[in-house]
């Protein structure tokens, strides 16, 4: 596993040494192979992420049945627009992202295991560019701060916000302040841990509050960019901007668990000092924002 969490960061290092275009090419064909074999499993963790949603939904008593509904960052498949719309029943849903990831074939595999695995029928609109249902719209190529939203009940997001550099995420809910309807909601899913410990399992959680800032630009690239923000830093953009934070839920490690213990280990970088072990550890952040 440590082969191949060097292995990722070698490759991510090459890919961004070459021509921006000629990288992002070769990007999209390694992802396109990984989700050959992952598609089932993608499926499975993103409902994971519907139920928490749901869950979350029916603490704040936030309807999702009838709303239109804005998705910060794509990805590769449109999995949560169908959640929230075959099962949760919004009306519409928007799906926004600076790039373009959907591609037909993929999203062919997409319609035809998830109408098996929940038996819903997936019609697909006729003039549709990408193989979508009616009611769920693709805007690659997008800043959603750029797009009228106006219309738009909820805003959410899944494990985005720790891919996005702190002062884009001040100018897009700057954005939303202004243009969102009074009681609307933003619902964000965050992932704040060092995404490198998934592959390589010696490493702590929170290996890379290691490094400073610019130790840390050096090792990631625009293919694995992560922000390190933590949680008292993400509630102090939102609360400055003037949101209610109708809910908060966030993991932490046991004191004696072995998550606990690598990041006992850790010396960490004065940029992080201030802060409580509750405060740096805290993951996979759901926060609840209303307008």
């Amino acid at each position: 596993m440590i082969l191949k969490s060097k292995f990722k960061t070698y490759l991510f290092h090459l890919l961004d040494i070459l021509p921006r275009k000629r990288g992002d090419q070769l990007y999209h064909f390694i992802q396109n192979l990984y989700f050959e074999q992952n598609l089932d499993q993608k499926i499975n963790t993103s409902f994971n992420s519907y139920q928490t949603i749901k869950q979350i939904c029916v603490r704040c008593d936030i309807e999702i049945k009838a709303k239109v509904i804005a998705e910060i960052g794509s990805g590769w498949l449109p999995i949560m627009p169908y959640f929230f719309k075959y099962l949760g029943k919004a009306r519409r849903i928007k799906s926004f992202d600076l790039n373009r990831h959907y591609q037909n074939n993929n999203i062919n595999r997409l319609n035809s295991i998830f109408s098996q695995k929940y038996d819903r029928l997936i019609n697909v609109e006729d003039d549709s560019l990408y193989s979508l249902p009616e009611g769920i719209e693709y805007f690659p190529f997008t800043n959603i701060t750029d797009h009228d939203i106006s219309d738009t009940d909820i805003v959410f997001s899944r494990f985005v916000l720790e891919h996005v550099k702190p002062e884009t995420i001040k100018e897009m809910h700057a954005s939303f302040k202004k243009e969102l309807n009074p009681g609307s909601y933003i619902i964000h899913l965050i992932s704040p841990s060092d995404h490198r410990a998934y592959v390589d399992k010696q490493l702590s959680l929170q290996d890379f509050l290691r490094f400073s800032e610019e130790k840390w630009n050096k090792i990631q690239t625009r293919f694995d960019y992560h922000n390190r923000l933590r949680l008292p830093q993400f509630l102090d953009i939102f609360e400055d901007l003037g949101y209610e934070i109708v809910d908060l839920t966030y993991d932490k490690p046991k004191e004696g668990s072995e998550n606990y213990k690598k990041f006992k280990k850790l010396k960490l970088h004065e940029d992080f000092l201030g802060y409580t072990d509750e405060e740096l550890m805290a993951g996979s952040i759901n926060i609840v924002l209303k307008v």
